[in-house]
């Protein structure tokens, strides 16, 4: 059963992500749920753009201790807390020792796991802070842009933020809730790795105005200079023979990667249909919200592209309705 404390936090900051995690089984809900609650924490703080990169840095390092029970000194974020827009921020940081006391009452075994998959996630947001933390922002216009260099850095970074997340998500529901399934154990986390991939691509290729506005291109230069294109000018009507074509191979493979999420869904054993809704959701969305940046122009990929709510509730409707019919089920991501 879920704490109260944790329960309470989950409802106050995660909004579209408490559905998913409502629907999933009481023997894992819990521990997956703090796992979200403490990276959205430790992405709260590698996001507080009002703070040095230096101690946004620090911040994250002891966080990160503290997580793998490596410093037992209560953390203290009010200052950080303070810097905070977003009221669900704001409290995330300052209910962290609530949510790190949550993690002890986990069994050895999950919070090995949960402590492996937060100390990659942070390390894909250290990573990120080293590398763009120089770049231009809004309040510095004209300022280069800077990219990531090559395919393997695009594809390390979609793996350290949320591919890892679904390598820990299959070990967690495996252990918990069919440890006995006959399945290609191999081919199910690889998948699973790729999901996690694919919302992540998508989630890339949806805030590139912004990225590119804050001075971050996570489009590979490698890739750009092929085709003597610059950050800079991406968006520029001028540019979009060049980029478009670019940019829809980015969407090939975010929708590979997501179509392998939909195999993944679908490996999950049948009586885990609490399991396959929690996957579909993300997985459906994912490809409605790529079929939606297929069909832009330049200027409608300027604004941030996104799935309306009706869609949405539409989508989680038919799944509902077609979850116990395996030829419906199918049909859902036709």
């Amino acid at each position: 059963m879920m704490p109260a404390a944790l329960n309470d936090l989950l409802r106050a900051t995660s909004r579209s992500f408490y559905l998913t995690l409502r629907v999933l089984p009481a023997a894992v809900r819990p521990q997956i749920g703090l796992a979200y609650l403490l990276a959205r924490t430790t992405d709260t703080i590698a996001d507080t753009d009002l703070l040095p990169v230096t101690q946004r840095l620090e911040a994250l390092q002891k966080l990160r201790e503290r997580i793998l029970g490596q410093i037992s000194t209560p953390l203290n974020f009010g200052a950080l807390a303070q810097n905070q827009n977003s009221s669900a921020e704001k409290l995330l940081l300052e209910k962290v020792e609530a949510a790190l006391a949550i993690l002890a009452t986990f069994s050895a075994d999950d919070q090995k796991l949960i402590r492996e998959v937060l100390n990659i996630i942070t390390s894909g947001q250290e990573l990120d802070l080293r590398r763009f933390g120089g770049s231009a922002t809004s309040n510095h216009p004209g300022e280069k842009i800077i990219a990531l260099e090559t395919a393997a850095e695009l594809d390390d970074y979609t793996y350290r933020v949320a591919g890892c997340v679904g390598e820990f998500w299959t070990k967690m529901c495996r252990a918990h809730l069919f440890p006995r399934a006959h399945l290609d154990e191999k081919q199910f986390l690889i998948d699973g790795v790729r999901f996690g991939k694919g919302l992540q691509l998508v989630n890339i290729l949806r805030d590139l105005p912004a990225d590119l506005k804050n001075g971050r291109c996570y489009l590979p230069s490698q890739r750009l200079d092929e085709i003597k294109l610059f950050p800079e000018i991406l968006l520029s009507p001028a540019a979009a023979d060049k980029f478009l074509p670019l940019y829809r191979e980015h969407l090939d493979k975010a929708e590979s990667h997501l179509r392998a999420g939909w195999r993944y869904t679908n490996t999950i054993p049948y009586g885990q249909f609490r399991v396959r809704l929690a996957c579909a959701w993300p997985v459906l969305i994912g490809l409605r919200t790529i079929k939606k940046l297929r069909a832009a122009d330049v200027a409608a990929l300027r604004t941030r592209v996104k799935v309306p709510r009706d869609e949405v509730y539409v989508i989680i409707f038919k799944s509902l309705a077609a979850v116990f019919f395996p030829f419906w089920w199918r049909k859902l991501a036709d």
